[in-house]
């Protein structure tokens, strides 16, 4: 299994987001490489034949060209759009953890039901049961 596409996202609390996305998203940990002080240096985390790569923010060059959705006031340069077989059940977990629902649950023109959601340091994720692979 292999993505060609794998985006990825730096966080605060990284450890917390982690927990965040496998237990509300639906990821698996693949690979984490621990930090200093608590925090991670480099996670992988799957989701059928997907994969977002996590860490924690740091002041390195890398890090001097990204800024947080708080930093931005929650604008987004770019979302992530994740197919699961069902939405109305992400959401649900999603609604009981307190994140915020930008987008209800609803049939979505492309076909299929999806929902979006910020993640709580405010990266949008975009869930769905539409494959575009199979459209």
């Amino acid at each position: 299994m292999s993505s060609t596409v794998v985006p990825c996202l730096r966080y605060r609390d990284t450890p917390a987001i982690m927990e965040w996305l496998c237990r509300n998203l639906g990821f698996e940990k693949r690979l984490v490489i621990p930090g200093k002080n608590a925090e991670i240096s480099h996670a992988e985390l799957t989701l059928g034949d997907g994969m977002v790569m996590i860490g924690s923010h740091a002041d390195d060059s890398y890090g001097q060209l990204l800024t947080t959705p708080e930093q931005s006031g929650g604008l987004q340069t770019q979302t992530i759009w994740i197919h699961v077989d069902s939405a109305d059940d992400v959401y649900s977990r999603v609604v009981e953890s307190g994140a915020t629902i930008i987008m209800q649950i609803d049939d979505v023109p492309q076909g299929g039901r999806a929902f979006a959601c910020r993640d709580p340091e405010g990266h949008v994720w975009q869930v769905g049961t539409y494959n575009p692979w199979q459209a």
